[in-house]
């Protein structure tokens, strides 16, 4: 396979033909938020915070599903970027009910993380307090829709890892929520096995084990990782 090089943020990188630009930053050392990406599940560009400028072109591109390409001159922080990202996490907040003071994910949220990341310490925007459920339906866990960001993490998740596809994306645009089944109670969804991936890849609160309170909820990020490593490689130790 051959070999693009390319720069980041003045650092001179060489990567296989095919990688992504956020694949490439890794290798270089370079951080580029994301609350999308989850390593070992396909990348859709959804959450637009890992966007970086390429010389030569005004736009911007998302790191994680733009490839490489030879001779790119790429920026991934630069004030306008730092603008740009701090925008889309105030949006965020704004358009849910993200009240992180009673979140079971309180001190281990990505979605925090990133708000401290860019410096976003307010919403410009006005709060919309959208009218969102809870399902409480499901016997080990519950899904708070007030405190989704639609990553789609948990949709990949269970049909790239899992295999039960159990979840989907239904409506669009601001109407748009996480549905379980055929828009059923997920409770009543007999796809679901109960493994609980949906809930160690979201980035929130939203998807939480049962009995969990403020700031209680705990990810095994690793058994995501491990399962894919595994079927890769076939080594089904741990």
């Amino acid at each position: 396979m051959s070999v693009k090089t390319l720069k980041i943020d003045g650092i001179d990188v060489a990567i296989e033909e095919g990688a992504s630009i956020l694949q490439a930053a890794r290798e270089a050392g370079v951080t580029i938020p994301t609350l999308c990406h989850l390593d070992g599940v396909t990348d859709i560009g959804a959450c637009r915070l890992c966007m970086v400028e390429i010389a030569g072109t005004p736009r911007l591109f998302p790191a994680c599903v733009t490839q490489v390409a030879e001779g790119m001159d790429i920026s991934t922080n630069t004030p306008k970027l730092q603008e740009y990202r701090r925008m889309v996490v105030e949006l965020l907040f704004a358009e849910g009910n993200h009240v992180c003071a009673f979140c079971v994910a309180n001190g281990n949220c990505e979605l925090q993380d990133v708000a401290i990341e860019v410096g976003m310490d307010h919403s410009r925007f006005p709060y919309r307090y959208p009218d969102r459920k809870v399902d409480n339906s499901h016997q080990r866990f519950s899904i708070d829709h007030n405190r989704c960001i639609l990553c789609t993490r948990c949709v990949r998740v269970c049909d790239e890892i899992e295999g039960a596809h159990v979840w989907d994306v239904a409506q669009r645009g601001e109407n748009c929520y996480i549905v379980s089944g055929l828009n059923q109670p997920w409770g009543a969804v007999d796809a679901c096995t109960s493994c609980g991936k949906c809930v160690d890849a979201c980035p929130t609160g939203a998807i939480f084990r049962k009995g969990e309170t403020t700031g209680e909820k705990e990810r095994d990020r690793n058994k995501l990782e491990f399962l894919v490593r595994a079927r890769e490689k076939r080594e089904w130790t741990r």
